[in-house]
Parts: C-alpha cells; structure tokens; sequence
C-alpha cells in the first residue's frame, strides 16, 4: 500500500528532498510513493562516516575559512517549521556578529568535488528560512564544506534561491498527493549511477 500525505499525522518535507528534487524530481517522488525502495549504499556510509571525521576536525579549526572572526559553531542542528513545512538537519551553524548585528551562516558538508551546483545552493537556502524563522536572527549567505578538497565555498543566500526553495516545496505537495511520476531528468548522465534507474523504464 503507498503512502499518502494524509497517511500521515504531521508532513514535513525534508530540506534534502529540495536538494534531490532539483536534481531529479522522480527520486523524490520514489522516496514518497514507492517507500523502501532505496537501498543503503556504500557512498551514503562513507559519507556519514566522513562527516563525523568532519565534526571533530572543525571544532578546532578556527573559521577563517567562513570569513568569521569569531562566533559559535552548533553541529547537528535539527530544526523543524510548522509555518514552511520543511524539516532539515544542518551539519554545522556559526552563529557570529557582523557589523554589529547577529548573524547565521548554514553550513553544508559535502562528500563532493563538483562545487556549488543549484541543488547545493537550494538545500542553504531552505536552511536559511528555518534558522531564520526557527533561531530569530537573519541568513545572509550559506557556505559548503567540499570533503576530498576542503574547500570552502561561499553560497549567498539571494531572493531568487529563496523562492524556488518555496516553490519547490508546493510541487513536491502536490506531486505526492496525486502520485504523479515526473519526467525524468533531461540531464541523462545523473542517471548512469543512480540507484532508482531500474524502476524508469523510460531511461535507456
């Protein structure tokens, strides 16, 4: 039997679900209308494991890195709006002051060398909604943590990357209520290693 939003007693839509939505619409809608598909796959673990090697590295690594004098780093961070329908955990939040004002900066760790693609970019943006609704206090820009290069890289967080992040979020609504499956992809080289590809026969 599938799961349907009125299945459940309080939906939320994971921040990563944005992030795999814009990258391909059809894995979200797997995760929601065919759940259990999805196996654990080696990169997931070491990724984690990463992360966590990660977290210990960064705490005492100071934040130059972030262009932060000073300011406190929350690792793990779960937060969860009832207004915006999302629900995330964010690998690391420094919440510093900048010309005199209190700010926060979402950072994302990621096991990747490819920079700041849309979907990286997306994932802040969500994130900077929540803390800013959540933690009271304005998200100016996000930053991603490259893993196998430890680069830095600076995301702002820009009107326009707000309101897809919104606008995503009431199509992946509406495509779970009416478990409509999307087209796939048009960017068919994402599909090669992807673990949902026997289930699109449309996929060569």
């Amino acid at each position: 039997m599938t799961t349907t939003i009125s299945d459940l007693p309080a939906w939320y839509v994971r921040v990563t679900d944005l992030k795999q939505y814009e990258y391909c619409r059809r894995v979200v809608y797997y995760e929601y209308c065919l759940p259990g598909l999805r196996p654990t796959t080696y990169k997931m673990m070491a990724g984690m494991a990463e992360q966590e090697r990660v977290n210990e590295l960064e705490e005492r690594r100071s934040l130059a890195a972030y262009e932060v004098a000073q300011g406190e780093r929350h690792f793990h961070v779960s937060i969860t709006s009832p207004t915006l329908g999302y629900t995330g955990q964010i690998d690391m939040v420094i919440d510093t002051v900048e010309a005199g004002k209190r700010t926060l900066i979402p950072v994302d760790f990621k096991l990747s060398r490819h920079g700041a693609g849309a979907h990286f970019k997306l994932q802040l943006a969500a994130y900077a909604l929540l803390l800013e609704e959540g933690w009271g206090a304005p998200v100016q820009r996000g930053a991603l943590y490259l893993i196998p290069t430890k680069e830095v890289l600076t995301v702002p967080i820009t009107t326009r990357l707000r309101n897809t992040a919104r606008q995503h979020l009431v199509e992946i609504r509406q495509m779970v209520e009416a478990q409509q499956m999307p087209a796939p992809t048009p960017q068919r080289g994402r599909c090669v290693n992807c673990e949902f590809r026997r289930f699109c026969n449309d996929v060569l």
